[in-house]
């Protein structure tokens, strides 16, 4: 809501604050595992209790050995959720309008920064609760180095996937072979982090080069005069 607010107030760039305060979780999330929810059992270590050994709060593999868990089910039905409220539904309808062209979509009655509210909303909740699922599962606790590169992955994602939620799931499955890849090439092939992370950046860059190149011609030579 953080950049939700900013942008309907100051117009600033949701992207750039998004991303910013990636950093400011980080810290969150750090001052937690030293602090309030550090495990007082813990000798000392940093990190929150094990919450796989309490069965409230676990969140177990659905298929033992898949590593398929609620999170699985949940994702797919935000993706199903969310393909039919912007494909057959009028708020879809006047989300697709207000990112197209926010004036046309003052001129037609819709609210331009109630959606932006809205939207930014319940996309911050869905992260919430994808955070939530890993915490209780595979990550199990939270530690000060929790976050994987999560927040700057997902603009790549949002990017790959076309802003379409069927794309966007294909693009995530995509991402999360890099990063499953990238954890066996450490330790196989003894590639650093960064290796991995500089493979997505490529990726993305590569991306964006192709878009440049399929909405514009290039010409070489000397333009004609008038």
């Amino acid at each position: 809501m953080i950049p939700a607010i900013l942008k309907t107030r100051f117009n600033t760039n949701e992207i750039l604050v998004s991303l910013l305060l990636v950093y400011v979780a980080e810290q969150l999330l750090a001052s937690m595992a030293l602090g309030a929810l550090r495990n007082p059992d813990g000798a000392g270590f940093p990190g929150s209790r094990n919450l796989s050994q309490y069965e409230a709060a676990a969140n177990p593999e659905l298929i033992a050995g898949t590593g398929m868990h609620m999170g699985v089910v949940a994702a797919l039905i935000a993706v199903i959720f969310a393909y039919i409220m912007l494909s057959r539904h009028m708020l879809g309808f006047q989300i697709r309008l207000t990112g197209e062209s926010p004036r046309a979509a003052r001129f037609a009655g819709v609210k331009p920064k109630l959606l932006v509210v809205v939207c930014l909303g319940i996309s911050g909740g869905l992260a919430g609760l994808a955070g939530l699922f890993e915490v209780a599962g595979p990550a199990g606790q939270i530690t000060i180095d929790f976050n994987s590169g999560y927040g700057f992955t997902a603009i790549i994602v949002a990017f790959l996937g076309r802003l379409n939620p069927i794309g966007i799931l294909l693009a995530g499955l995509l991402l999360a072979l890099t990063f499953i890849g990238g954890e066996a090439a450490q330790t196989s092939l003894q590639l650093p982090a960064s290796a991995i992370q500089a493979f997505q950046g490529m990726l993305l860059f590569f991306l964006l080069a192709v878009d440049v190149l399929a909405n514009y011609r290039v010409r070489l030579g000397q333009r004609g005069a008038a």
